[in-house]
Order: structure tokens, then sequence, then C-alpha cells
């Protein structure tokens, strides 16, 4: 099946992006795997026709927005992300004319329609760099509040939250987090930013996902308690053979992270299916909330 993909894919003059978290075999057939950022990055530099984005929904919608011109194909549709469904248009702009103005930055986890709200977007592996980019003494941050807690720590500006999570990440406990301490006494404990600040308190380091992948590279240490999403582990481990790599919790799934399989993707090549399009009227404010993301990620 993955032949048969790999030949389509050609055969489509197609690319195929996997987020860190999907299975292991979607990974393993994928042309670049990678967390939010890195992946907004190639989907707007490729020449390729036709994206197969295999991650959940609105990162199908970035590819979109970016790429207006080319095909852009979620192999399930109904892979969504609950965190972005926390905050809509309407209750955004309801927020804005309670607040006196001010930017807003939207963490990429979120529908076009809200990135077309706001002034500049984040991952998780820049948010710092682009809350402190901002020339404001206070920014509305939306829609994760745990990423904005922590982006709090590394600013002086004023930061309102949303109130926003991600069901994974938030479900970790610093209970949970210290009985794997206890386990596994010479791990480093990474945690992601979308943690909680009582969870992250008690990380050695707090990144991104590729910036996990990164520093278990490049750190002497040889064990590893991982506080993400378990698909994680999968890229951790071929890239670090040798060293040994802990979930923090195996309850750490994203289900939607987890629907697309080989045969969704090996249909919706075939038959072209999943098409996601960002209306214009959407696209063009959101495209610029993004652009101003990635031309601070490049500086």
């Amino acid at each position: 099946m993955k032949d048969k993909i790999r030949s389509l894919l050609k055969e489509r003059q197609a690319i195929l992006l996997a987020h860190n978290y999907q299975p292991p075999e979607i990974q393993d057939v994928a042309d670049l795997c990678g967390d939010s950022l890195e992946l907004s990055i190639k989907a707007s530099q490729t020449d390729a026709d036709v994206i197969v984005f295999c991650g959940v929904h609105f990162m199908a919608e970035t590819a979109s927005i970016m790429s207006p011109e080319k095909t852009v194909l979620l192999p399930r549709m109904d892979a969504g992300c609950p965190m972005a469904d926390m905050v809509t248009p309407e209750a955004l702009s309801r927020k804005l004319k309670q607040l006196p103005p001010m930017p807003v930055v939207t963490y990429v986890n979120s529908t076009a329609a809200v990135k077309a709200l706001s002034t500049i977007c984040c991952t998780s592996a820049n948010v710092v760099r682009v809350v402190n980019s901002l020339d404001a003494d206070e920014v509305l941050m939306v829609p994760d509040k745990n990423l904005a807690k922590y982006a709090a720590l590394h600013t002086k500006k004023r930061l309102h939250f949303w109130d926003g999570y991600c069901p994974v990440h938030d479900m970790l406990t610093p209970e949970t987090v210290l009985l794997a301490k206890e386990k596994y006494p010479n791990a480093v404990f990474m945690a992601h930013p979308e943690c909680r600040p009582e969870v992250l308190e008690l990380a050695d380091v707090v990144l991104s996902t590729s910036g996990m992948i990164r520093y278990a590279g490049e750190s002497e240490s040889k064990s590893f308690i991982v506080g993400t999403e378990t698909g994680i582990l999968h890229p951790m481990k071929k890239t670090n053979p040798a060293k040994t790599f802990y979930p923090v919790s195996p309850d750490m799934e994203c289900s939607d992270m987890k629907k697309i399989s080989l045969e969704d993707v090996l249909r919706s090549l075939e038959n072209m299916e999943g098409e996601v399009k960002v209306p214009e009227n959407i696209r063009l404010p959101a495209k610029e909330a993004v652009r101003k993301m990635i031309a601070l990620s490049l500086k």
C-alpha cells in the first residue's frame, strides 16, 4: 500500500505532509514530518500541485490559506481539533469589543475564520518570539490558555487568556509526572507548552514537538520522559535508536490525530477526495496573520 501511495504521489505531482502525532505508518510514508510551524512553512514553499495533509482540519486549512492555487487534501474530513473548536469568530469578535484595542495572537490550532480576525499567528515553537515582536503592552491570546500562561512567563506584556485548551495535554497532572519521575529517576522530563503551568514547573525542558526531537538528539542524556501526545515516540525512537523514551502517560493520545489510515490516504489520492478550500474573504486576512508568523520565523 505504501508503494501504491508513493507511486500516486509522483503521478499527481503531490507532496505528503504528516504531523509528528500521526500513526507510525503514516509518518513513514510521508515526504515530510514535523510540527505545525515546519509544516506551515513547507506548505507555503512547495512547488507540488497537490498537498496531502495528514493531520487535522486546521492544518489542511492553513495549507489552503498559503497555497490557494494548489489542491489540498485531508484524507479524513472528520479529523478535527477540540481546542480549535473552543473559539469561534463570533465569540472572538464579542471579546474584542469588550477589550481596549490590542493585537490578537492566535495559535495555529484554530480555524481559518478565527485566523482571519487575528493580528498574527503563532505555534508552540515560536509563541514567545511572536508575542515579544508586537509593539503593544497588552495582547489577547487565543485559544490555548496554557500556551498563553507559558508565554506570560517570558514577556513583560500583559496577556489576556482565552479559556481554551488541548484536552490531551491539559489532562496531564503533576501527580502523574511525579510518578513517572520516580519510576525513571535518571530520565529528562520534556513537556509541551500546552501542558498546565504546574506540570511545566516540573519539566527539565519545555519544547514543541520538533524541539523535543532535536533536543533528544543533541542531549547527552540517554533516557527521556515525554510529556506530549504519544505519536511523537515513533520519530524519537527512529532518530535516536540508542536512547530510551517513556511516555509520561500512555493516555496522552489524540483520537483525531489517529484517524487517518494508509487506506484513507490511498483513497484520497485515487479519487482526489477530501479537498479543503478556504473562501477568499477568509483566506486573505488569515494569510496575512500566518505570513507574519512565517516571516518572523524565517528571520
